[in-house]
């Protein structure tokens, strides 16, 4: 949180005559001086005075600092299917060319918590990314870090284990993998354990065991048998799943009150928002219209798009029955799901993995509200 300085007390007092009623009579030349100075003192505070005030007008009637678009937008955002707002955003030119003048320079993360470092180290501006590490640094910055300003897919995060493993219980003992520590499909194994009895800790131990992992390695790692099983984002699930041999155990959306749950959403730096809203507003033009695109193109060109745009991110594109999969579990909205975080602020207290907190302020969507047409509620949680 930013502090405030305390303001040095730079005023002086001036001296004043005492006179007393009764007092008597003085030379008259000497008194003579006294009148002159006390009304040239009066005179001077007036004056004093005069001046003041309108230095005060001329203050008042000054606009304040005026806001500009930014030079740069610093993009943040990951190689998954649940990202594609983002990929099909960037690789149709649709962000760039709402952003106007403003540059547009992107960095791809693997997951979260190294997106939220960077967001705060001002290495990034704004990321997609999922809902648990930016309630995790709105908690520890005291609301001060980031605003989240957009929805942007729901859905799609399975855990998927070894075929011979065939209930909860059968993972007492494994060894399980999660993008990283912290993050939402972390958080969302953790929580779950935790309500199957079992008890996880953050450096790894307990009765299952959780190693924080990137997603390509997840897969390499299960191929060679040394993961029983993973909580991953899609299209890493399907992977699992359509190359590895892997079958799903459990499917988030069986979790969550009519199966919506929130996976990827859009956050700003807070102070990048107050010094140049009208470029977040242009990003949210491009968010919104990148989102429109993915919900009215035909399936085969929308899989197409992103299997490019994961191609130059990832540097392979996906088989197309893996970009099938991944898109029948993924729903693409601005919504980001507000009435969801309550449950994902707890999921994250009882990993571990943050604290509890008020989340008032969490949510800004008053911008996607005038950019979009349409009301996105943030659930008493922030402006809308």
């Amino acid at each position: 949180m930013a502090s405030t300085p305390e303001t040095p007390n730079t005023g002086t007092q001036a001296g004043t005559t005492r006179i007393v009623a009764g007092e008597t009579a003085k030379p008259r030349r000497r008194r003579t001086l006294e009148i002159g100075l006390a009304v040239g003192l009066v005179l001077l505070i007036g004056a004093g005075a005069a001046v003041a005030s309108a230095v005060s007008r001329n203050n008042e009637s000054q606009p304040a600092p005026a806001t500009s678009a930014a030079a740069e937008l610093k993009l943040g955002y990951f190689g998954n299917v649940t990202h594609a707002p983002a990929l099909v955003g960037v690789s149709k030119g649709i962000i760039a060319k709402n952003l106007g003048d403003t540059k547009l320079s992107t960095q791809v993360f693997n997951a979260g918590p190294a997106a939220i470092e960077a967001l705060n180290a001002g290495a990034i501006d704004a990321t997609y990314i999922g809902p648990n590490p930016a309630i995790n640094s709105f908690v520890k910055s005291q609301g001060e870090s980031v605003s989240i300003i957009a929805g942007a897919a729901a859905g799609g995060a399975q855990l998927v284990v070894k075929p011979e493993i065939a209930t909860p219980a059968d993972l007492k003992g494994k060894i399980l993998a999660s993008p990283q520590l912290g993050g939402t499909q972390d958080v969302a194994l953790r929580a779950w354990l935790g309500h199957q009895g079992f008890k996880t800790n953050t450096d790894g131990s307990g009765d299952v065991n959780i190693n924080p992992t990137e997603n390509a390695q997840s897969l390499k790692l299960f191929q060679d048998g040394k993961l029983d099983g993973a909580w991953l984002p899609e299209p890493w699930a399907s992977r699992l799943v359509l190359e590895a041999g892997a079958k799903v155990l459990v499917d988030e959306k069986d979790l969550w009150d009519k199966g919506e749950f929130t996976t990827t959403i859009l956050i700003v730096n807070k102070k990048f928002a107050a010094e140049h809203p009208e470029t977040v507003k242009a990003l949210l033009k491009g968010h919104v219209e990148s989102v429109n695109w993915l919900n009215s193109a035909p399936a085969a060109e929308k899989a197409s798009e992103i299997n490019a745009a994961l191609k130059d991110t990832a540097g392979k594109p996906l088989a197309a029955n893996i970009i099938e999969r991944s898109l029948q579990n993924i729903t693409f909205t601005i919504d980001p799901l507000a009435g969801t975080y309550k449950k994902l602020l707890q999921d994250g207290v009882d990993a571990g993995t943050t604290k509890p907190a008020d989340l008032s302020g969490i949510f800004d969507l008053r911008a996607l509200n005038e950019v979009s047409g349409k009301k996105t509620s943030a659930a008493g949680l922030g402006q809308d």
